[in-house]
């Protein structure tokens, strides 16, 4: 990892990625536009040419769960329970009500709250497992009141979906299992084919693959973010552990070779004692290959010189997700002003959330939690406004509408006032 001051952050160059973009988004389209025309045939032959995999069958079957049920251990079983009903139960204080007012007599508002129909949910697979995904992205939709969700995840080597994830999809409630992954299943689920059912909304992390195909069909469906790697952020002061902090930071480096681990503390003397606990720590990880290139190419450690800047630099990264590992962190927690999700203290660390706590891990990264929010049971609701006047009502202010449409020259918006109003045909 580099050592950095506050200054070099600010004094960092942006990398130009318009011909890799540009690359990406050649290819992204040709698959949406073979998925559009041929759509089965198309999903199956990007599989194969992607995943080396020729698929027969693109739906999980009852057996297939049956058997993926069988093949798990009691221990994980009991995990995943006590994980889905965490998550269950934080999501659950999301639920919105229906709303109605009476302004003045005669004039009621408000606004109807419904589900979405239909929602496609991407998971994440392949040569790994996210279990931990699939709970927390269906069970917000569940709670929702969605009737129909249905779940693509490439497939392992031997054509089957990893049986933690068919055990956490069954447990969540899941519509239908799809298996196949990349930007043609979202191709899939935005457009449907003879197989797969078109959905309303596609929600779930994925590849840059993935990513981009979510960018290119939205407004065809709604999306709920453009995921990018995932991040961390880690602000400690002298006191706490390093070796928290380097396994912390690790456990994002772990995820693939574009995550970015950074960590900002306040002396030199702390950020060389948490390097040499990461350097220590990371001969110790399986993924050590992974984690090693996204410490080389995006891992940081900053010094700053006090709270104030360490503040400023945390609201201009925007982290995916921010631990807070210093005196006080509780009280603090209001200077964040930009985090998917925010860690309080020395036992709080990212890998609880991850899994167990209940808040969603499906978060909002590269610098978009400026604007974009965790993934919640609000995302699979529409919102309808409810108008309703009387005669007397709508007649007091008549005079009002039609100036304003007059003004814009909508003369016929001011004609379905005046219609009323004069009650001539």
């Amino acid at each position: 990892m580099k050592i950095l001051t506050y200054k070099d952050y600010f004094a960092k160059e942006e990398s130009d990625f318009q011909e890799s973009e540009r690359k990406l988004d050649d290819t992204v389209l040709q698959i949406i536009r073979h998925v559009r025309e041929t759509g089965d045939e198309a999903v199956i032959h990007f599989t194969h040419q992607f995943d080396n995999i020729i698929i027969k069958d693109l739906i999980v079957s009852d057996k297939e769960f049956e058997e993926a049920e069988k093949s798990v251990t009691t221990s994980f079983k009991e995990a995943i329970q006590r994980a889905h009903d965490n998550i269950k139960e934080f999501h659950q204080q999301q639920i919105e009500s229906s709303w109605r007012y009476e302004r003045e007599s005669g004039v009621t508002l408000g606004q109807q709250i419904s589900p979405i129909d239909r929602v496609g949910v991407y998971v994440p697979g392949g040569k790994a497992a996210y279990p931990s995904t699939v709970l927390m992205d269906i069970i917000p939709a569940k709670i929702a009141g969605v009737e129909e969700i249905y779940m693509t995840t490439p497939p392992q080597e031997d054509g089957k979906i990893n049986p933690h994830v068919l055990l956490a999809a069954k447990l969540a409630g899941v519509t239908k299992v799809y298996k196949i992954g990349g930007a043609q299943a979202i191709a899939a689920l935005a457009y449907g084919t003879k197989t797969i059912q078109k959905v309303d909304k596609i929600v779930g992390p994925g590849n840059a693959y993935v990513a981009r195909a979510k960018k290119w069909v939205f407004g065809d469906v709604a999306i709920d973010m453009i995921a990018g790697p995932s991040e961390i952020c880690v602000l400690a002061d002298d006191k706490a552990p390093s070796h928290f902090i380097a396994a912390d930071l690790l456990s994002q480096a772990e995820h693939d070779e574009d995550a970015v681990p950074i960590c900002i503390t306040f002396s030199e003397a702390k950020a060389e004692a948490i390097k040499e606990k990461v350097d220590q720590q990371l001969t110790e990880l399986p993924r050590q290959h992974i984690a090693e290139a996204s410490l080389k190419q995006n891992g940081v450690i900053y010094v700053v010189e006090d709270l104030d800047e360490a503040f400023t630099l945390i609201n201009d990264i925007a982290p995916e997700h921010l631990q807070l590992m210093i005196e006080n962190a509780s009280n603090l927690v209001n200077r964040v002003k930009h985090a998917g999700a925010i860690f309080i203290g020395n036992y709080s660390p990212e890998a609880l959330g991850d899994y167990l706590a209940g808040p969603n891990h499906t978060l909002p990264t590269s610098g978009t939690a400026r604007f974009s929010s965790p993934l919640g049971v609000y995302d699979f609701m529409k919102r309808s406004s409810i108008i309703h006047y009387s005669e007397a009502a709508l007649l007091s202010e008549a005079n009002y509408i039609e100036e304003i449409a007059q003004t814009e020259g909508l003369l016929g918006h001011a004609k379905a006032i005046s219609i009323r109003k004069n009650k001539k045909e």
